[in-house]
């Protein structure tokens, strides 16, 4: 039987600012640049189409209704340029379930086939509510925002895929529960400020990379957003060893890609069993 090809998948960075337009632009130029480099799968970043607080309950309300703006964009471009997008987080003040949010909204991450069709959501679990020594101090992502419940996979061209956002990636049995739930990979759209970027970024994603045996493809909004808020960025994506195979190592848009070898990956496992050696 002939072995398939190892499918490549893309990391995209953005500096989303407050116009939506704007970013939508932006995003739009980036899954143009995967596409024609020969991407079967593209992550965008946390928060990609909206990122101030003021504006994510009414987009949120309007992305649950008939008039969406970013889940159409979404769905156009996959169809449009043949590739899967996992949508970096959206607000949606709709619950899984179809009721509605009428104070708050879910960060939600959607993954779109390449026939434009909405195939995955996920609903960010750990909610930021933190100090961080920067200029913009606090974050509270409770006071705008209701945490999912539920840990979500989903078959695509680069094997199954474990979803996660941004501060989940300091939660280990989250990655623990989507390597159960069969993951391949998992990406991770995320916003990480410079400082707590800076310190953990690296070091969390090849721990849950290595301790997990999975892929980490991590797409990061990097730069100053405005001038309280400055991200981390350094997009990139890990392997199961640990390895670093490629990543964006400056400030502004960027792309990284890389091909996800499931065959290695099986190889992987089986030299070093470790999912069968766990007693706990």
């Amino acid at each position: 039987m002939t072995q398939q090809s190892p499918a490549l998948v893309a990391a995209l960075q953005m500096v989303s600012g407050h116009q939506l337009q704007d970013n939508l632009n932006a995003a739009a130029a980036l899954l143009q640049k995967a596409a024609e480099a020969g991407v079967k799968v593209a992550v965008l970043p946390e928060n990609f189409a909206v990122l101030a607080s003021d504006q994510m309950l009414p987009c949120g309300q309007q992305e649950a209704g008939s008039e969406s703006i970013i889940r159409t964009f979404l769905a156009q471009q996959a169809k449009t340029l043949k590739v899967w997008i996992v949508g970096g987080s959206l607000p949606l003040a709709l619950r899984p379930d179809g009721s509605v949010i009428a104070d708050r909204v879910r960060a939600s991450c959607l993954v779109f086939n390449d026939r434009g069709d909405e195939v995955a959501r996920y609903d960010k679990i750990h909610l930021f509510d933190a100090q961080v020594d920067d200029a913009h101090g606090q974050y509270r992502e409770s006071d705008t925002f209701e945490a999912g419940d539920q840990v979500v996979t989903v078959d695509t061209p680069a094997g199954r895929l474990g979803l996660a956002v941004c501060y989940d990636l300091r939660f280990p049995e989250l990655f623990r529960a989507l390597r159960d739930k069969g993951a391949d990979w998992v990406c991770l759209p995320s916003a990480f400020t410079w400082k707590t970027g800076n310190a953990h970024w690296h070091a969390l994603i090849r721990a849950r990379a290595i301790e997990n045996q999975l892929y980490v493809v991590a797409a990061g909004q990097g730069g100053h957003n405005s001038s309280q808020r400055r991200t981390y960025g350094h997009s990139l994506i890990c392997d199961p060893w640990g390895s670093v195979l490629a990543e964006v190592n400056e400030d502004g848009p960027g792309m990284v890609t890389a091909a996800l070898d499931k065959h290695w990956l099986d190889q992987l496992r089986q030299q070093m069993p470790v999912w069968s050696h766990r007693r706990l």
